[in-house]
């Protein structure tokens, strides 16, 4: 599996915009006579004058509706890279490494979500005992995959880098730093129990496109919902080419 994918451009119109010019004529006739008339002539009846112009109405103000809160949001999760405008679609982006806590394990595909997110909440716990800041949603990186079940690390983005290992940590915590150079992105939103069809997905989409990639895969919990089966679940996929 391994190399590019561009995305599908945004083509964007503007309004067309129509022009109206209204012309007004005024013709004006005059009579003059040289003759004198044995009688003097009846004066001509003077042509009903022009009505003036309505004056302009203005429009009447805008007034901006409020913004509900729901639709104000709420900051975006902070991830490797921003998030996509088309999720739909896969995208090239370049991941630079952070600082992170990280933990290695491994499970059945069963017990996949289960082990990860114990994972995730055990680092989480670590950092704060540490007194380390999280910045960042966590991550696991497949290292073996085989077909019963897969070898991992978890990864939990920090601030800043601490100086030499921190006291307190368990035994099993190490300091590392997340994923890092090009990679193509993949976004699942359905619950972590169909994640197979997003992978099948992704592997039609690399042999259709004959990319070649690195055999480790990066998930990044951008919501991890509160179980497999949460249907507002969201996962960044990360696969880098070779």
């Amino acid at each position: 599996m391994a190399r590019t994918c561009v995305r599908n451009p945004v083509w964007k119109r503007g309004p067309a915009i129509a022009a109206i010019v209204l012309g007004v004529g005024l013709t004006v006739a005059q009579a003059q006579t040289q003759t004198p008339a044995p009688a003097a002539p009846a004066p001509a009846t003077p042509a009903p004058a022009s009505p003036a112009p309505a004056a302009p109405v203005a429009p009447a103000p805008t007034v901006p509706a409020p913004v509900p809160p729901a639709a104000q949001g709420t900051p975006a999760p902070l991830t490797l890279t921003p998030a996509p405008a088309d999720p739909s679609m896969p995208d090239e982006v370049v991941l630079s490494s952070r600082p992170a806590l990280t933990v290695r394990g491994q499970s059945t595909w069963d017990d996949g979500y289960d082990v990860l997110i114990k994972a995730f909440d055990k680092l989480k716990t670590e950092a704060g005992k540490a007194g380390l800041q999280a910045a960042g949603v966590p991550l696991a990186s497949f290292l073996e995959t085989d077909d019963t079940g897969f070898k991992f690390e978890a990864q939990l983005p920090l601030a800043a880098a601490p100086a030499g290992r921190p006291g307190g940590l368990a035994p099993e915590i190490g300091v590392g730093k997340t994923p890092e150079g090009r990679a193509i992105r993949f976004v699942h939103r359905a619950p972590y129990d169909d994640i197979d069809s997003t992978y099948e997905a992704i592997s039609a989409y690399l042999d259709a496109k004959g990319i070649e990639v690195k055999e480790s895969f990066t998930e990044e919990y951008v919501n991890p919902g509160k179980d497999a089966g949460d249907t507002g679940m969201e996962l960044f996929i990360y696969v880098q080419p070779k």
